[in-house]
């Protein structure tokens, strides 16, 4: 029932999907740009649209003991900062108990600009050894944009290439980690400190 309403929303306010719905079990659904707070209800709308079941992570404080049960049933893991560090293994280790699992992750980790993306969900998906799936909140056109799955190699720089190349491709606003590369062709290596940070 509520899906079947998010999909009527998201349809009636216009948008629409573009590109190809994955049939991979398991999956990390990136999602950029991340710019506003409307970001969110057009998330669970496009799930709805999908048909596939994707949770996503939320920071802790999100979950109070009057909404939480909210964002759990719209799919809401908490994520608690304090303990970053130990976040990409914890997520591997849920993939590897679940046959069947999608997560959403929003690698710029807030709506401010930012000039580096964070890099958890390409470890995440390293270690697990399940694909991305790229998916740009394209607001100019209403369109979410989905990619192919995309499988990691562990070369960063050669992984990370096509993730830079399809946002770049996006319409509407682009943070300075995209304009910068969109410059230079650059892509920054991350350090091991920030590997662990989702």
């Amino acid at each position: 029932m509520l899906s079947a309403l998010a999909r009527w929303l998201f349809t009636t306010a216009g948008w629409r999907l573009a590109g190809p719905v994955p049939t991979v079990p398991k999956s990390i659904w990136v999602v950029a740009p991340h710019t506003t707070n409307w970001d969110f209800p057009v998330g669970v709308g496009a799930r709805a649209a999908t048909r596939v079941w994707i949770q996503y992570l939320a920071k802790s404080s999100l979950f109070t003991w009057y909404a939480g049960w909210l964002f759990r049933a719209l799919g809401g893991k908490p994520v608690y900062r304090d303990k970053s560090h130990n976040l990409v293994d914890a997520v591997v280790n849920v993939f590897s108990q679940n046959e069947r699992l999608h997560v959403c992750i929003a690698p710029e980790g807030t709506r401010s600009d930012v000039g580096k993306l964070k890099t958890g969900f390409y470890y995440i998906a390293l270690k697990a050894n399940v694909p991305l799936v790229l998916t740009g909140f394209d607001w100019p056109r209403k369109l979410v944009i989905l990619s192919e799955p995309i499988h990691m190699t562990g070369n960063y720089e050669e992984d990370m290439l096509p993730v830079y190349q399809f946002f770049s491709q996006v319409h509407g606003k682009k943070k300075q980690w995209l304009t910068e590369w969109e410059k230079t062709g650059v892509i920054p290596i991350p350090t091991t400190s920030r590997s662990q940070s989702v």
